[in-house]
């Protein structure tokens, strides 16, 4: 199993994106301060700005949400995915791109942290 963790500005908001968006499910939750989530043999860690992970750095930066780093999500169907996940409000950051091996769409969970859906040629 592998293990992600992702800073997020709302557990219970971010536990409920995963969950009826991307078929994680919920392991357990501590709080409004951390949640691990799994889908496979992925586990998603979701720290809230309660838990250890979100405390400053010694040189005073402080850990947040966003970026580009991202786990991938293998999926079937993915233009259906994105209208779905479009209609319920979803953001993306790009539109579908088609590759050699496949196509894929980067979206963001609510705290803006990135997920690539990418379905295989």
């Amino acid at each position: 199993m592998v293990s992600v963790r992702y800073l997020v500005r709302d557990v219970d908001l971010s536990i409920a994106f995963y969950t009826s968006h991307l078929g994680f499910a919920l392991k357990q939750q501590f709080g409004p301060a951390m949640a691990i989530l799994t889908r496979g043999d992925l586990s998603l860690w979701l720290a809230g700005s309660l838990a250890s992970a979100a405390r400053p750095m010694p040189d005073g930066r402080t850990p947040e949400p966003g970026g580009w780093n991202r786990f991938v999500l293998e999926v079937e169907q993915l233009p259906s995915i994105v209208t779905e996940m479009g209609e319920a409000g979803v953001r993306f950051r790009n539109q579908m791109v088609e590759g050699p091996g496949g196509r894929q769409i980067l979206c963001e969970d609510p705290s803006g942290n990135v997920i690539e859906l990418f379905e295989p040629s």
